[in-house]
């Protein structure tokens, strides 16, 4: 019985929105513990020290705990020159910003640190912004003025223009991008988007404007060069994951092209960049939503651009989409395309339904509309906060509002989670066979860091074994590079493998003398929610299972109740069809069986059916205890004994 003639009624569409959200939160704690940030790998390194809570950082920027008062900003910006002093703590509070912003923040001028106004007037302005780029000039970083208020000039926000002055605010405040110029290529800021939306929705043609700078026709020019295969031309869709990157120097100028419609290569833009966005572009065709779920999840996004054409609305495949982006918890932004050509009426609709979409239990989002500059840098720099979501309205034929995806795309803070001090972890997401070079995998490294020419594991194979081979170069963008550290996306040659013994989903891992090789396992519990299914669910349910950059077949072994429902919150054992893979607690993991039905995260590898998850009942009644299930044969599952491969 197939879900698409039975249509979900209210309530338990209810239901099933609200218990999205709740899991949602409960993935991103677990996340916490899979891949620790500085922070909390400290807290785990002291286990009496008090649990952190996010949202009382402020009380850090106060200050309250210091045994020494610190010295206000303004006296820093404002010192005399002769005051080294000064000069040495700014310097050092600078240096510290960047560190926290890898390489770039957004400085609050006419601020301090606890948002108290420094009262600047117009000719203290001028000292502090000379300061302040004498002071940054001297970390290898430029200043930008992004908006600026009571002062003039081009960067004047609308708010305090010459003819809206009826406010009784007159301090001299703004906003500016301190950048570094990076050292080497492996410091360039990357920022990872995933690209989604129905088909037709213009994602291809919105990335090929913005890459390249020039307009599009509407007849698809724009798109072309975006386009891997020629069927692809030919049809106008994307099928396959295309990848796009859009590079941003010091001053927050985009690198294009000084020739009109050449476009630069990927070599060229990343000698030139100090900070560079890539692109996922993802296929929005129902039949392609295979691929779509693997990029997804495989490139781990740190931000998701959901477009929607504005004569269409949200339909389709964009709830599957929008789905999947909130199940992972990445913080989401909406482009409203093609609004040159829709009419106003059908506009309005379309932007009601999104901001009803956003507004519902399931998102749980605040929906900015960003119509102007500063709305557009105020946004960008709160944007931290996931509970934000910009909708941008443009065209990508007159060109409108353009501008202003540019400058968010360019403050967007870095977001993810990564600890390079951790030990080394890559997942293949891609193989390719080089002439001249050999093998070459790419994909994204999880954790830690890799130097060329070392030995390394690659695998699992079918059988679950790893294979040693050594890195001979990496590449990151195309551009040779000596290392690559956590939260990069990378290409590694490979020594002596070849390319059919290489697969999407493998992990790249390092080999250490005297160590077992890594375990892996064909069975795991994890926690799971069911998005939709029009029935129960049991055990000997198969579905397709993807795990990062692992999509599988799986069955259902046991699970801690007899069935399972739309919106049920459960724990389940599963089991791979085809291969045990390489798992670790704390992995997000997504089954489908045509369109989505439910995400997970692995709570414990390997699976003993000696402790079913279903508690025996007294009178021997049971629902499907595991040992009818494991023992059986049926849909080509495998007996689970001696399932757990490795050493």
């Amino acid at each position: 019985m197939t879900s698409k003639g039975t249509k979900q009624l209210p309530h338990e569409r209810r239901k099933g929105e609200a218990a999205l959200s709740d899991f949602a939160e409960f993935v991103e704690k677990q996340q916490a513990l899979r891949y620790p940030s500085s922070r909390s790998a400290t807290s785990a390194a002291n286990p009496g020290q008090v649990e952190h809570h996010e949202e009382l950082d402020i009380l850090d920027s106060l200050n309250l705990g210091d045994p020494e008062p610190q010295v206000p900003l303004r006296h820093l910006l404002l010192a005399p020159d002769d005051d080294a002093t000064a000069q040495q703590k700014l310097a050092e509070y600078i240096d510290q910003r960047l560190l926290e912003g890898h390489g770039e923040a957004v400085f609050d001028l006419g601020f301090e640190n606890n948002g108290e106004s420094m009262r600047l007037t117009r000719d203290e302005w001028d000292t502090a912004l000379g300061r302040l780029k004498g002071t940054a000039k001297k970390a290898h970083a430029d200043c930008d003025i992004l908006l600026t208020k009571n002062v003039g000039g081009d960067a004047e926000a609308e708010s305090t223009a010459a003819g809206n002055h009826n406010n009784k605010d007159t301090d001299c405040t703004g906003k500016i991008l301190i950048r570094q110029v990076p050292s080497t290529i492996e410091q360039t800021i990357e920022t990872r988007i995933a690209v989604v939306g129905n088909v037709d929705a213009g994602k291809s043609s919105m990335l090929g404007v913005l890459v390249k700078g020039d307009l599009d026709d509407g007849r698809g020019k724009a798109r072309v060069n975006l386009f891997r295969h020629k069927h692809e031309i030919e049809t106008g869709r994307t099928s396959s994951v295309g990848m796009e990157i859009m590079g941003f120097d010091t001053m927050g100028k985009v690198v294009t092209s000084d020739t009109p419609g050449r476009k630069l290569s990927w070599e060229e833009i990343g000698k030139r960049s100090a900070k560079v966005i890539t692109f996922t572009d993802l296929a929005g065709h129902e039949r392609y939503l295979r691929t779509t779920v693997f990029g997804l999840l495989s490139s781990s996004p740190n931000y998701c651009l959901l477009m929607v054409a504005a004569n269409n609305g949200l339909i389709g495949m964009s709830k599957e989409h929008l789905g999947i982006a909130l199940a992972l918890n990445v913080p989401i932004m909406v482009v409203v395309t093609k609004i040159d050509i829709c009419p106003p009426n059908i506009l309005e609709q379309t932007i009601q339904q999104i901001t009803k979409i956003l507004k519902s239990p399931a998102a749980r989002k605040m929906p900015i509309f960003i119509n102007s500059r500063e709305e557009c840098i105020n946004t960008a720099t709160q944007f931290v906060s996931q509970r934000l979501c910009p909708i941008f309205q443009v065209s990508n034929v007159t060109g409108e509002n353009l501008d202003l995806v540019r400058t968010f795309l360019n403050i967007l803070p870095h977001h993810g989670r990564y600890d390079s001090d951790a030990p080394f972890e890559f997942h293949v997401n891609d193989t390719f066979s080089v002439p001249f070079v050999g093998t070459v995998v790419s994909g994204i490294v999880k954790s830690g860091v890799v130097h060329a020419g070392d030995n390394v594991l690659i695998g699992p194979d079918s059988l679950g074994q790893f294979t040693q081979t050594s890195i001979r170069s990496i590449e990151r963008k195309r551009i040779g590079v000596p290392a690559a550290s956590a939260g990069q996306s990378a290409s590694f040659a490979l020594k002596k493998i070849r390319r059919k013994d290489v697969r999407k989903g493998m992990v790249v891992l390092p080999k250490i003398d005297g160590q077992p090789p890594p375990k892996v396992y064909r069975e795991f519990v994890a926690e799971v929610l069911i998005l939709s299914h029009a029935t129960t669910i049991k055990t000997k349910y198969q579905a397709m299972l993807h795990v990062g950059p692992v999509s599988q077949t799986c069955a259902i072994i046991d699970v801690d109740r007899p069935f399972i429902r739309t919106g049920d919150r459960a724990i389940v054992a599963f089991q791979f069809v085809q291969r045990p893979e390489y798992l670790a607690p704390g992995d997000r993991l997504l089954f489908r069986e045509g369109r989505t039905k439910g995400l997970g995260i692995v709570k414990s590898v390997g699976y003993d059916p000696k402790k079913p998850l279903l508690p025996q009942q007294p009178d021997g009644g049971a629902a499907q205890g595991p040992e009818n299930a494991n023992g059986s044969t049926e849909k080509g599952i495998p007996p689970s004994t001696g399932a757990r491969v490795g050493a």
